[in-house]
């Protein structure tokens, strides 16, 4: 990757960031290494896990944090001279001075004496620390509907009515995560594992949740955390027709900069590939139910690696494990550990970890109803249950150990109450053993600064520069870009994935155009040849009431779109992979061109063959009213889709306000007969525009006649009547009013039938352009539900 550390003589070229970074010792000191060997894993002695202390190297090939951050800005300096080389593309992310009034060489004395503390030993670079976190929810009160009247019998339950209003889902939890680490959550279901991780991640409202998480000491910004972290849900939500490198390839051009070139975004796809063991699955698709695809580990594997394309700092994962044998549990935590030792604070929850699992973990947090019962490295997870008088067995698993001795303490009055105050004072006693392990850890500016140099953090911001609060209160804070690209190139990835996955399930389109041609050809059967008489005239009107409402009614399959990619929608935004308007745009888009073939294929089947008037610029008009009808039909579905969460739900609430549209369009009652207070629902349907369009479209020639002479008389009693009868009754009429009326006698222009059925207060351009308002006003208001209804936080 071309970036300003390129220019540095000590820093060797590998084929991915993380790579970089997996030979650098957690030490808080760089060093450099020509001879690449793996560092032994280090052992858990004590409570808390330390960095252990790098081997000792030369002083030509160690250097200090200051020392490197130094000849970073020496080389960036170098970059922007004239002398540099144009070739090179490089991005950087500034972060201000680690200290104000500070110089690089005031800096390298700082770090080199061990900080604000002084002493020696290693500097922990990045340390996730939490104190006190405490979460309550409103708890639904129990009992009858309807509360209990005065003079109604018997008596409320003493219990229930004491029954506390809030619900404690965690109580004063404190711990810390370090880099290079795993940090693993377990508890029983309903433990508060799953809470905790999004109190961390910053998923809970600030007003809901008490106590405070910092990364070195200093609090997080919620712009600087999503751009430094990545949060990996439970489920796997992935498209499924998409193989696992344009899965990634996608993720990486949603995180990562436009300043990045596509070829650069590659390199990083293939070695997250390389690194996460997906070589063989790359071109296989994600798969679902009715496509075979990759298996479940690989799937999870995916699924982590969508979301750490950008090389987070932090990562919180919410059981990464659940659902996968234990060999893939294994495969996926070891990915994790990998992860942690390119620099990352890893986070995760477990339910229950294997031995082998178990070995790959640093640091353990038991939660039970919301309380800390044990907090540690697994290595002294025997001495502490030894203590509180419940030895574990020599062959046993001790998380399971754990686990199962929680539950049945849970099932007890006290629950596990003296397992949770046996933690805390086990936790007191062995604390001045720690005091001598605990070591001043760099500011985040300078942690951040030493990250990035090292190559994580690939995504940055936009305009490359992330800031961070500045110390001093009365200088202003710099934002923090929150996309890592603008509108326009999230909006053509986005289109791009669409029309990929649309021409791979072409049935979806196919299944559409195929009910649109059998309901035009129905309709084009039953309604052939229409004259123009009366009767014919009235077959026209049932003719456009069903093709114009049958054109909404096609569109509910539109409903079920978006709610089948709501939770990957909701995953992608969550850490601002993109904006909702370049989402609903690209939906727009994408969805377009088939509404106009199915358009097309409609008017072809139905329009000649009912024998429709208008001729060539009656079948474009036609083609429009069509269009614009399937616009709005599917901008209605859409919007709903973004208000109802389940399918079941949503073709209800369809096909109802669908039949409500129709039932006010004007087809059954005229709009002059529609009672004063139902006359806005009239206005609101959807139904009303399109029909009243094609209907003048239709009959708004006044040269065309309709009924003539004796064709009065039909839709009467008087239609039984002989030929000859009529005409001597017509001449009847024509001596009474002094009109003659002949039998070719015109009574009833298409105008003239258009004010009978109340169809005169707008015109027919006007109810088209007024049908596409509606489908745009859908789409505004589709875009109003995700930002209303796509929040990640809890409350």
């Amino acid at each position: 990757m071309s970036r300003f550390v390129d220019k540095l003589p000590f820093f060797d070229r590998r084929s991915s960031a993380m790579e970089e970074a997996e030979d650098i010792p957690r030490s808080g000191l760089l060093h450099m290494h020509h001879n690449h060997q793996q560092q032994p894993h280090h052992q858990h002695s004590g409570l808390l896990m330390q960095p252990q202390p790098s081997p000792p190297a030369t002083k030509q090939s160690s250097y200090t944090l200051a020392q490197l951050l130094k000849r970073v800005n020496e080389a960036r300096s170098d970059a922007s001279s004239p002398t540099s080389s144009p070739t090179h593309s490089h991005y950087t992310i500034e972060l201000g001075g680690s200290m104000p009034g500070s110089t690089g060489s005031d800096l390298s004395d700082h770090n080199m004496h061990g900080g604000a503390g002084g002493g020696d030993g290693p500097l922990l670079p990045f340390v996730l620390k939490f104190t006190d976190l405490t979460y309550s929810v409103k708890q639904r009160k129990k009992g009858p509907c309807l509360p209990a009247l005065p003079f109604s019998r018997g008596s409320v339950d003493p219990a229930e009515a004491e029954a506390p209003r809030m619900k404690t889902l965690l109580d004063n939890i404190s711990g810390e995560a370090r880099e290079g680490e795993i940090m693993a959550v377990l508890g029983a279901s309903g433990s508060g594992k799953s809470t905790l991780i999004d109190a961390l991640a910053n998923r809970i409202v600030k007003e809901s949740l008490h106590g405070s998480v910092t990364l070195n000491g200093e609090s997080l910004d919620g712009n600087l955390l999503k751009v430094i972290s990545a949060y990996v849900m439970q489920d796997d939500l992935l498209y499924p027709m998409l193989t696992v490198e344009e899965t990634l390839m996608f993720a990486a051009e949603f995180r990562l900069p436009r300043s990045l070139p596509t070829k650069e975004k590659k390199k990083r796809v293939q070695a997250l590939i390389d690194q996460l063991g997906l070589r063989n699955a790359a071109n296989t698709i994600i798969g679902d139910e009715g496509h075979r695809g990759v298996s479940g580990g690989e799937r999870r594997r995916v699924s982590i690696g969508v979301d750490i394309i950008h090389d987070p700092i932090v990562l919180f994962l919410d059981e990464p494990t659940s659902g996968l044998d234990s060999t893939s549990a294994f495969m996926v935590v070891k990915v994790l550990q990998r992860i942690a030792q390119s620099g990352s604070v890893v986070v995760m929850s477990i339910h229950q970890p294997s031995y082998r699992i178990l070995g790959l973990l640093d640091r353990l947090l038991f939660l039970s109803r919301g309380q800390t019962v044990y907090y540690g490295p697994p290595g002294a997870l025997p001495s502490f249950f030894e203590d509180f008088g419940k030895p574990i067995p020599g062959n046993e698993n001790p998380t399971e150990f754990a686990l199962d001795l929680i539950r049945e303490l849970e099932t007890m009055p006290d629950g596990a109450r003296d397992l949770v105050e046996h933690n805390k004072k086990w936790q007191t006693r062995m604390a001045p053993k720690m005091k001598h392990h605990e070591k001043p850890t760099l500011s985040l500016k300078e942690a951040i600064s030493a990250s990035i140099s090292r190559g994580k953090l690939v995504s940055g911001a936009t305009d490359g520069s992330v800031s961070l609060r500045p110390e001093s209160a009365a200088a202003p804070a710099a934002a923090v870009s929150k996309f890592a690209n603008p509108f326009w190139v999230e909006m053509g990835v986005l289109t791009r994935r669409a029309f990929i996955n649309t021409k791979r399930t072409p049935e979806i389109f196919i299944i559409r155009l195929a009910a649109v041609l059998v309901t035009g050809f129905i309709l084009a059967t039953i309604f052939w040849r229409l004259d123009d008489s009366p009767k014919g005239v009235q077959e026209r009107l049932g003719f456009f009431a069903i093709a114009m409402s049958t054109m909404f009614y096609t569109c509910s399959d539109a409903l079920p779109v978006f709610l089948n990619e709501r939770y990957i929608f909701l995953r992608e935004t969550a850490y601002n992979a993109y904006r909702r308007s370049s989402y609903v745009l690209s939906h727009t888009v994408v969805g377009f061109p088939s509404l106009i073939v199915l358009s097309f294929a409609f008017a072809l089947t139905t329009f000649f063959a009912v024998g429709l008037a208008g001729g060539a610029e009656g079948f474009f008009f036609f083609v429009a009213i069509v269009l614009a009808s399937f616009w709005a039909g599917s901008g209605f579905a859409t919007f709903l889709s973004g208000v109802v969460t389940n399918v079941m739900l949503g073709y209800p609430v369809v096909v109802s306000t669908l039949a409500y549209f129709l039932l006010f369009s004007g087809f059954f009652i005229n709009r002059d007969r529609i009672p004063s207070y139902w006359i806005w629902f009239h206005y609101l349907s959807l139904v009303k525009y399109p029909y009243e369009a094609v209907m003048q479209n239709e009959f708004s020639d006044p040269r065309k006649c309709f009924v003539r002479g004796i064709q009065m008389f039909d839709n009467t009693p008087l239609a039984v009547l002989p030929p000859a009868l009529k005409v001597r009754v017509l001449q009847a009429m024509s001596q009474s009013l002094g009109v003659d009326i002949g039998t070719r006698t015109c009574i009833t222009t298409g105008p003239d039938f258009l004010k009978q059925q109340a169809v005169n207060d707008l015109t027919k351009w006007d109810c088209l352009w007024i049908t596409v308002a509606w489908g745009f006003l859908f789409r505004i208001l589709f875009y109003i539900s995700l930002l209303l209804g796509s929040r990640n936080k809890r409350r």
